[in-house]
């Protein structure tokens, strides 16, 4: 009867790793995604109202003629918008990315997996018992209810 829940918690180990992983292969990207598009959108924020606000009329002008418009066209304020959006992307997804808290939710799976790795050995050449087994897989799920259990 032991040996069957031995293998029956390993089993339950490999199919929770399974859903931990999928779910670091979806989230891993979007992390780094979010933290990319904020990284380049402030970037381009500080660009965009660089010129204009650096040089002045001079460089306005000089933007005006390269684009070949109107001299008169209100170049720095299409700027200035262009700077706007930027940040307003920048600041939506830095929020995104810190409200839910990827990186720490990412570590946390990692982490997990890891320790479930290290309990499936220690399972399958008997260093530990079964029920000594259940109790720790128990507390390596407690730290990871954003990762949905397989079904």
């Amino acid at each position: 009867m032991t040996e069957d829940m031995r293998q029956e918690l390993l089993s339950q180990i490999a199919h929770r790793r399974a859903s931990i992983d999928e779910w670091l292969r979806i989230n891993r990207p979007r992390s780094s995604r979010l933290s990319t598009v904020s990284i380049i959108s402030s970037a381009l924020a500080a660009v965009f109202v660089a010129g204009p606000a650096l040089g002045g009329e001079q460089f306005t002008g000089g933007a005006a003629d390269a684009l070949s418009l109107d001299t008169s066209a209100p170049v720095w304020r299409f700027l200035c918008v262009l700077g706007l959006i930027a940040s307003v992307v920048a600041a939506i997804a830095t929020n995104l990315h810190k409200s839910q808290d990827l990186a720490a939710r990412i570590t946390a799976a990692e982490s997990c997996d890891a320790d479930l790795e290290g309990l499936q050995t220690l399972l399958r050449f008997g260093r530990v018992s079964t029920e000594e087994a259940v109790d720790l897989y128990k507390g390596y799920l407690a730290r990871i209810p954003h990762v949905d259990e397989p079904v």
